[in-house]
């Protein structure tokens, strides 16, 4: 079972019937991809509807009843600019359709040597070369990002240059490469991106996030975060990221590693354990860890462990690493609940998100005392007051990867999940889910972020007026590059932690982090994810300063 994803919104304008019948029977064939047609044979009918709804790409016959030639495109693009066009066309005017493709149209089709695979794939290759030209630094994530640093700079009075230096990554990699299914008919061209955002303090670090929707934005945005957070936490990392744009559910074993191998080796130069240490994020796993361990080491000529962490135990992977998020999270409710002076025995809690984070953050907050009373992932969540049987709950994600259909409690959506009362909630999904249109109906004491970037500024400021207490993303979520951290010395001083050892290293860094931040709330009157960003922010500009400036 796929997770559900939104259907392409295809306008053919197209005046033959009987072409047009064609396409509609090769879209309805598409693979991989829900398809809505909406057909018309002028010019006119398709800027009416344009003007009426979105549309993800337009198939267009260049000669209709109302417009003819190169005007029909000019036309279809001057009102829509930012959508992709792909010509339609016979074998006796493709000289034309390579005139509509040089003036931007994104690719164009014969129609009479068409099957729905070229279809498929012609669309898909327009939408990512829109997105690649258009919106790779565009992004809602990255801006917000710099918003928190900007916000951070001013109030430290940071100096300009290092200011400007900061606020965009030191180096970042895009790679397009081919890439075959199983089937062996089909290649696929796929967008992948390694980011650092700052080498100053040592290697970097950060995870790799396979998604359908990642661009170089997102990807700089996270190493930015990833960056302040090692800051926070004090570890000898700057931060990175990676990804690759593809829907993980939409492959197969073998699929995902031919995907990730190849991968790796177009980011061999990045990467190595002094340089730039990868880990899971969403969409990888352990698995991924290890065939890229795997694919560094062959070509280095002997095994790498700490080139990547988040791998399994048995090929240098240190215990706790996968709970370690959730767990650092817990730690700093924990936190939390001692300065709000509120009893957790009891107290209830909400989890948006039930991936690696959020699923052992909920079961580690019912044994932390917690009654945990919903859940939630992309396709929707489960809510019962008298507290969820998380056991059971997980087992139906086992047995059906998603939450839809879990018995263990009501249905609810995830925009109402947000909204449940409770004393504890932890968004642990995707950024922008606590915005200004909802932050007024929280009801919740704590908000711990489990996920990057969840919460925008302007439900910052209606959340602390509300006086509901935020652990930011950079201390709420900051377990996870600890153990990497612990993971990584391990493989490189070549021993190995018991899992209590571990446990009790996280749990002291997290308090002395929240204690650190919360102390400068405090002193300068500050919410806790502004005092979190000086902190960060601070350190990394003492060392900049200190490394002087090459050459």
């Amino acid at each position: 079972m796929a997770a559900p994803s939104r259907a392409v919104s295809v306008l053919l304008v197209e005046d033959n019937p009987i072409h047009a019948r064609l396409l509609r029977g090769l879209l309805a064939h598409a693979e991989g991809q829900l398809v809505e047609v909406e057909a018309v044979d002028t010019v006119a009918a398709a800027l009416a509807c344009l003007e009426q709804k979105r549309v993800d790409v337009v198939l267009l016959d260049l000669v209709l009843p109302d417009s003819q030639e190169l005007e029909t495109y000019v036309r279809v693009r001057a009102h829509a600019p930012e959508t992709p066009i792909i010509i339609l066309t016979g074998l006796d005017d493709t000289d034309l359709a390579k005139r509509a493709v040089e003036a931007g149209a994104q690719d164009y089709l014969v129609k009479t040597q068409l099957n729905a695979a070229v279809l498929a794939r012609s669309i898909h290759f327009a939408r990512q070369l829109v997105r690649a030209r258009r919106e790779e630094w565009s992004s809602p994530m990255l801006r917000l990002a710099q918003q928190q640093f900007l916000k951070a700079a001013h109030l430290l009075q940071l100096d300009d240059n290092v200011r400007q230096r900061l606020l965009f990554p030191q180096r970042s990699l895009v790679v397009s490469f081919p890439f075959r299914r199983d089937d062996h008919d089909q290649v696929d061209t796929v967008f992948g991106y390694r980011v650092q955002h700052l080498t100053t303090m040592g290697p970097t670090k950060g995870g790799l996030r396979y998604h359908q929707d990642l661009g170089l934005g997102d990807v700089s945005a996270l190493a930015m975060w990833m960056t302040w957070k090692c800051a926070l936490v004090q570890l000898p990392f700057g931060g990175a990221m990676g990804g690759v744009r593809v829907d993980p559910t939409d492959f197969s074993r073998s699929e995902l590693q031919r995907l990730t191998r190849r991968y790796t080796s177009e980011i061999l130069g990045m990467i190595g354990p002094e340089r730039d240490i990868l880990a899971p994020d969403m969409g990888t796993d352990e698995q991924v860890m290890a065939w890229i361990m795997d694919t560094y080491s062959q070509q280095v000529g002997h095994a790498v462990p700490a080139v990547v962490t988040g791998k399994p135990v048995v090929l240098g992977g240190s215990l706790g690493r996968r709970e370690a998020t959730g767990r650092g999270l817990v730690f700093a409710v924990q936190e939390a609940a001692r300065v709000l002076n509120l009893s957790l025995d009891g107290a209830t809690a909400v989890v948006q998100g039930f991936g690696n984070v959020g699923s052992h953050a909920a079961r580690l907050l019912a044994e932390a005392g917690l009654r945990v009373i919903a859940v939630s992932d992309v396709t929707g969540g489960v809510h019962n007051d008298q507290g969820l049987d998380l056991a059971a709950v997980a087992q139906h994600v086992a047995q059906n990867r998603f939450l839809e259909g879990c018995p263990a409690g009501e249905a609810i959506a995830n925009d109402q999940l947000l909204e449940l009362a409770c004393d504890v909630l932890v968004p642990a999904a995707l950024q922008n889910q606590i915005t200004s249109d909802n932050a007024s109906r929280i009801q919740c004491r704590i908000l711990a972020e489990g996920a990057n970037g969840p919460t925008t500024l302007e439900a910052d400021e209606v959340l602390a007026q509300r006086g509901i207490f935020v652990v930011p993303d950079i201390l709420a979520n900051a377990g996870g590059v600890l153990a990497s951290y612990f993971e990584w010395v391990q493989d490189t001083q070549k021993l190995m932690w018991s899992l209590e050892e571990i446990n009790a290293r996280l749990q002291r860094l997290v308090v002395d982090a929240f204690r650190r931040t919360h102390a400068r709330a405090q002193q300068d009157k500050l919410d806790m994810r502004t005092a979190a960003l000086l902190e960060s922010v601070q350190r990394v500009t003492q060392a900049k300063l200190l490394r002087g400036l090459f050459p």
